[in-house]
């Protein structure tokens, strides 16, 4: 029988990864920043905050004198620097040089992944691991330690008290980025730079601040992405490649929120759910099957795109001049 008290809480721990990284993208768009690089930047994050918890781990005499307190944050401040460098890149690149915004994401990602296979196989080899992996058992165990009373509440506990902190910081921070955008003053200002930015730029809004801060904010929630999934999805277990394509799911879900941060806790779920729905319903051993039901977060998106696009309704299209960019001498 289908388990759902199972099922929900797989869903989550699959979705929260692809909830940072939407949530990142959606700011970078919302400022008219396509910013392919995601999962080049998630995997970055993830990387830098491994660095910072194997160096930390590393520079203690034993495991007992290891403080919580510094195991959760060396490896939160190496994701975010790592994740803000890349933004800042991406930004330089496409901002101040204007360089076509596609190509320069997918350079991203592949520089990301690049760089993230590098140092992971340092890392790997300066462990002397017998596998081609690397635990950071103890750093996890902070990162996925959840309520301690979960467990006494059953039902309700598992799907709801059961995740580490990082899982709730990627609702607050999806809530809050919501509110942001649609009830405030800042939120305007940018959405008016992914709009119009000419019209922001003679309305006296500086559309290079803007656009720069969006997109490595953007860039730093989305490497929380990368840190969720080694620490607390991975349990400290850092394999090269072994993110699969949750970065491009989260530009996918981008899409299924039709850009709109606090949509996206339940879609991510969502896509969380469809991610791994294959494991729950039986296909015997036909292989092909099971590739098919994989493909499901995906033929979601290109539903949701095709009915967003029939519809024509101007709040569910993407930012007018996304991807597009911006000559002040052309005012």
């Amino acid at each position: 029988m289908f388990d759902i008290v199972s099922f929900i809480p797989r869903a989550v721990v699959q979705g929260i990864p692809l909830l940072f990284g939407s949530t990142g993208e959606t700011l970078s768009e919302k400022a008219g920043n396509l910013n392919l690089g995601i999962p080049g930047v998630m995997y970055t994050g993830g990387i830098c905050g491994v660095i910072g918890a194997f160096l930390y781990e590393q520079s203690v005499p034993s495991k007992a004198d290891i403080v919580p307190v510094m195991a959760v944050l060396i490896p939160l401040l190496s994701c975010l620097l790592g994740s803000l460098i890349m933004g800042l890149i991406y930004c330089f690149l496409t901002v101040n040089l204007r360089a076509n915004q596609n190509v320069t994401g997918l350079a991203m990602t592949t520089f990301g992944v690049g760089l993230g296979n590098f140092f992971g196989g340092s890392l790997i080899k300066l462990s002397g691991s017998a596998v081609p992996s690397i635990a950071l058992s103890t750093t996890s165990s902070y990162f996925h330690a959840s309520l301690p009373f979960a467990d006494s509440l059953g039902w309700f506990g598992k799907i709801f008290l059961s995740y580490g902190f990082l899982a709730y910081t990627a609702v607050i921070i999806s809530l809050i980025a919501a509110y942001v955008l649609s009830h405030t003053r800042i939120g305007l200002h940018l959405r008016s730079v992914g709009e119009s930015p000419a019209t922001a730029d003679a309305a006296g809004i500086n559309v290079k601040k803007y656009k720069y801060v969006a997109t490595c904010l953007g860039c730093m929630i989305a490497g929380l992405g990368g840190l969720y999934y080694v620490m607390d999805y991975a349990s400290g277990v850092w394999s090269n490649n072994a993110f699969g394509d949750r970065g491009w799911l989260a530009i996918a879900l981008v899409i299924f929120t039709i850009w709109r941060p606090n949509v996206g806790v339940f879609s991510s779920i969502l896509f969380g759910g469809l991610y791994i729905l294959h494991m729950y319903i039986p296909s015997g051993m036909n292989l092909a099957v099971k590739e098919l039901y994989k493909m499901l977060p995906y033929v979601v998106t290109i539903i949701v795109l095709i009915l967003t696009s029939m519809r024509k309704k101007r709040e569910d299209q993407p930012p007018q001049s996304l991807g597009l960019p911006y000559f002040r001498e052309e005012r």
